[in-house]
């Protein structure tokens, strides 16, 4: 079992040991800007001259595209979880395809050839599926980085190009990276760090992470995926009357009870509330009973908030900051290397 130490947050010794965790997240956003610019001749080519029937997204991040796109896009948009494509799939159709590992994106690729579909492949220039995606209706997007979160700015510039979905700006979401990694950065003292401050407020907890909107749900899937993953510990994104069930069920803190004695109490649960500013009534009003909810049983409540610029700016800042608490609970709890 590993207990969390404060003291390893500050250690130069620690820290040290924990920099490619660090420098990893750090760097998201220099991964988006190289993206983009490799990418830049072909994305620069598109136009929306031919409207489609449909667009089809599959592999990593589809469903963060489907969260973006559905509000605004003027067709209909499917984010496909299967191999293969939907047996309508045709050549009045556009196929979104972030590549990776196995062989469901070398099928897709397949059947939107096969088909005639126009496809956009967004993939290493020398991967096979780049080889399997070539024909006259694909325009091969080049990535090379591997991060997910890149290679789908990358589709939504293209989206954007095609008149399917909204402005989209690399820099802005790269800039807007950078200034999450500078402020979780290791030198940054506990006090104003949010990423050190919330592994703090989730050192001893299971987490609960909860967003109202789909974007925020969307982070705090991922974000507690991460915690899960740093903490070796459970850890639950739901529906917001789940998550009060399982609150109401903590017993309120014994100020008494001994903290070495194992028997005494099991993991009390900490509340994350990812906040992006586009919560509709019904979601406020959830929120606000998460809080009240956890207040009446002295859980503490992390406060994740992004509110201004645009969509993908803030689910980038939420997202990246959840991720930086994550690594630093890792660091804390002893389990990097």
């Amino acid at each position: 079992m590993f207990d969390f130490d404060d003291s390893r947050l500050e250690s130069p010794e620690v820290l040290a040991d924990a920099a490619p965790l660090l420098m990893n997240l750090a760097s998201c956003g220099a991964r988006v800007r190289r993206e983009a610019a490799v990418a830049e001749t072909p994305l620069d080519a598109l136009s929306d001259t031919d409207r489609p029937r449909a667009v089809i997204a599959y592999g990593p991040e589809a469903r963060l595209l489907r969260s973006v796109l559905e509000p605004v896009c003027p067709v209909p948009f499917v984010a496909w979880p299967s191999l293969g494509l939907p047996g309508w799939v045709g050549p009045l159709d556009v196929v979104l395809l972030i590549g990776r590992r196995g062989p469901g994106s070398l099928a897709v690729a397949h059947e939107a050839v096969r088909r005639g579909a126009r496809l956009l492949a967004v993939c290493p220039p020398d991967s096979p599926l780049a080889q399997q995606a070539a024909s006259r209706s694909t325009t091969l997007l080049p990535v090379s980085t591997g991060d997910p979160l890149a290679a789908a700015v990358v589709a939504l510039v293209a989206l954007h190009r095609l008149g399917l979905g909204p402005y989209t700006n690399p820099e802005a979401i790269a800039t807007a990276m950078d200034l999450v990694a500078e402020n979780c950065s290791a030198r940054t003292d506990v006090s104003v760090n949010p990423g050190k401050a919330m592994a703090l407020d989730l050192a001893d907890a299971s987490p609960l992470v909860w967003g109202g909107s789909v974007l925020s749900a969307r982070a705090s899937r991922r974000i507690v995926e991460a915690l899960r993953l740093a903490s070796g510990r459970i850890g639950l994104s739901a529906d917001s009357a789940d998550l009060v069930g399982l609150i109401q069920q903590a017993a309120p803190r014994d100020p008494f009870a001994d903290p070495f004695d194992e028997g005494v109490d099991e993991r009390r649960p900490g509340l994350v509330l990812v906040d992006d500013g586009l919560d509709d009534e019904a979601s406020a009003e959830a929120r606000e009973r998460l809080h009240l909810t956890a207040e009446a049983v002295d859980i503490r409540v992390t406060r994740l908030t992004a509110t201004t610029d645009s969509v993908m700016e803030r689910y980038a800042t939420l997202l990246l900051t959840g991720l930086f608490g994550a690594a630093y609970l890792q660091i804390g709890l002893g389990r990097v290397g």
